[in-house]
């Protein structure tokens, strides 16, 4: 075998052994998402049963299943959702300055979250305490004396 056959034939080994470890990886990859898949119907489908939903039961068992059967086809998304976050920080852009830093702060997690939306909205709230600034003592002008009584203010004099 010459020398250029030999690095072709090594070249050709290392291109078989890297695609046959991206198979096992994906593999390993496809089973742990099935595998999540699974783990998430059954969260869904215990608390349909609990009747811990917003919805009736057989809605409730209907839409995991469903959502069930889109992820093992590899076309349900990972719980993340782009649009979503991007929503969120769509919210806060007509703010000003210091509020629009707040509202990205209650959009990030910062606060207290109450309500849902079976309830008919989230309350996010953000107290931020900020020290009181020193505002200078007004200057009062001094009073006119009032006049004395008896006095004639303003009559001619003799």
């Amino acid at each position: 075998m010459t020398h250029q056959q030999f690095k072709r034939t090594r070249s050709v080994w290392a291109l078989t052994l890297g695609a046959a470890l991206a198979c096992t990886a994906a593999y390993a990859a496809d089973k742990t998402a099935r595998s999540d898949a699974q783990a998430r119907y059954q969260q869904e489908r215990a608390a349909c049963m609990k009747g811990q939903t917003n919805e009736s039961r057989h809605d409730c068992l209907y839409e995991a299943q469903s959502a069930f059967d889109e992820a093992r086809r590899g076309v349900l998304g990972d719980g993340m959702n782009p649009s979503y976050d991007a929503n969120q920080k769509a919210r806060c852009e007509p703010l000003r300055s210091e509020e629009h830093d707040a509202c990205v702060a209650r959009m990030n997690g910062q606060g207290t979250v109450s309500g849902s939306v079976g309830q008919g909205g989230i309350y996010r709230e953000l107290v931020t305490t900020e020290p009181a600034t020193e505002q200078p003592a007004a200057v009062q002008p001094d009073p006119q004396p009032a006049p004395a009584a008896g006095s004639m203010q303003g009559a001619p004099k003799d």
